[in-house]
């Protein structure tokens, strides 16, 4: 009978669990995961004790390595709900591994918008060089006698767009040196650098556009009736007609101001202005030295210089130099490759890289990711026109590699939501 009993003991054990909390492990109130399962006999003793696991909600998984986790998040973006109604374009490059890390639709052609500025500065850095002056000279012809000047006077505008009061007044310092309280013959506006048409190829006839004049005070059309206001100022009698036209090869020079690529390109960047882009895309076109020069000049250096840096042929378009205009179509590989090149050669990095925009400090950038992983660490150009916002640039990321990026978003109804999208990137890429 007792045999009979101990058995259906045991089996009873077996179907019944006796329930029992494990003890806490040192002094937090964390549940031991390991599992305790024991049964054992001893002759008419029966030890029958089972403790029950207890797990947390949280799933743990390990993390991915760099760069296997910033693939996966920028993936994972892909399924934004702004790409269900919009289009979208992206390519990061780690300059330092020299591989590509991510990429999606990167042969697309799409309007970079600003982000057009970074070929022109990039193209006009390796065309032009860092030294590189945008120059405004005053010369003259004929004599001077007895304080008279009986002669002409030209401005001969190389499209300084940083051309201002401290320039002009210079100017007219200059006629004073020379003795000249007098001017009788004809003030003459040499524009003859640039064509004469104002405004670019594509151009919105409703928006704020630059005015493509290479005869700039103050940023405006405005240089000969202000240099005539300011002789005036300085006691000069002015008895003098007005035209435009040509500077005699034997002219002589009084003075010349210039401003400095760095200095426009600051401002050129940092604020995304259109004017300074301008005058840039037509120094790079004045280089060809085909006078005058004019949008479709720049723009074959430009073609040329993107066949030298991509992998392959890329068709583009190219119309202007601020990206104000309607015709550009390129690709975000062009800007990446673009950016690469820079990177590569320090004759270009180091001038461009100071004009970026530092995302939560300064320029453009000076609003966004603020807080992030992305401040104060994307440098980068902004873009935005209708329908369309842009960003691409450099970063540091969190093991230390430099990469470039280029990101465009087309067809957003308001620009706010491509930016969202493109600091969301710029974040992954930053973050741990």
């Amino acid at each position: 009978m007792t045999r009979y009993l101990l058995i259906w003991i045991v089996l009873w054990c077996n179907t019944h669990t006796i329930i029992a909390q494990d003890e806490p492990i040192g002094n937090d109130n964390t549940m031991s995961l390991t599992p305790v399962d024991t049964f054992s006999t001893d002759g008419n003793n029966i030890d029958c004790r089972r403790s029950v696991v207890c797990f947390t909600t949280d799933t743990v998984t390990e993390a991915l390595p760099w760069p296997q986790n910033a693939q996966q998040a920028l993936g994972e973006l892909l399924d934004d709900k702004l790409l269900e109604t919009s289009q979208m374009a992206m390519m990061v490059y780690d300059l330092t591994a020299d591989s590509i890390l991510f990429r999606h639709n990167e042969r697309q052609m799409m309007r970079p918008a600003s982000t057009m500025k970074l070929i022109t500065a990039i193209t006009a850095l390796e065309r032009l060089g860092g030294s590189h002056r945008y120059i405004t000279r005053l010369k003259y012809t004929g004599t001077i006698s007895e304080g008279t000047l009986h002669g002409n006077l030209y401005c001969v505008g190389g499209f300084d767009p940083m051309f201002n009061s401290d320039d002009m007044r210079a100017f007219v310092e200059g006629v004073k040196r020379l003795g000249i309280d007098t001017l009788r013959g004809t003030i003459v506006a040499d524009k003859t650098m640039k064509n004469k048409e104002l405004l670019g190829e594509g151009w919105c006839w409703d928006d704020e556009n630059p005015v493509l004049s290479p005869l700039l005070y103050r940023e405006r059309d405005s240089f000969t009736s202000e240099f005539i206001t300011e002789l005036l100022n300085h006691d000069v009698v002015v008895e003098c007609t007005l035209s435009e036209g040509s500077t005699p090869s034997d002219a002589y020079e009084i003075c010349n101001r210039f401003h400095t690529i760095d200095q426009v390109l600051m401002n050129m960047m940092k604020n995304s202005d259109n004017l300074y882009a301008e005058a840039t895309f037509y120094q790079v076109a004045a280089s060809t030295l085909n006078q005058p020069a004019c949008a479709k000049d720049a723009a074959t250096v430009i073609r040329r210089l993107l066949q030298k840096v991509m992998p392959r042929e890329a068709p583009c378009r190219i119309a202007d130099g601020s990206g104000l205009s309607l015709y550009n179509y390129v690709t975000v590989e062009h800007l990446v490759m673009l950016l690469r090149y820079a990177w590569k050669n320090n004759n270009i990095y180091l001038h461009l890289l100071p004009s970026l925009p530092i995302a939560g400090e300064d320029g453009t950038l000076r609003k966004r990711m603020k807080g992030t992983f992305a401040g104060s660490n994307v440098r980068a150009k902004t873009g935005a026109v209708t329908g369309v916002s842009a960003l691409a640039g450099y970063l540091t990321a969190a093991n230390g590699h430099t990469l470039c990026f280029s990101i465009i978003n087309q067809g957003v109804t308001r620009t706010v939501h491509g930016r969202n999208f493109q600091d969301k990137v710029c974040n992954i890429l930053c973050r741990p």
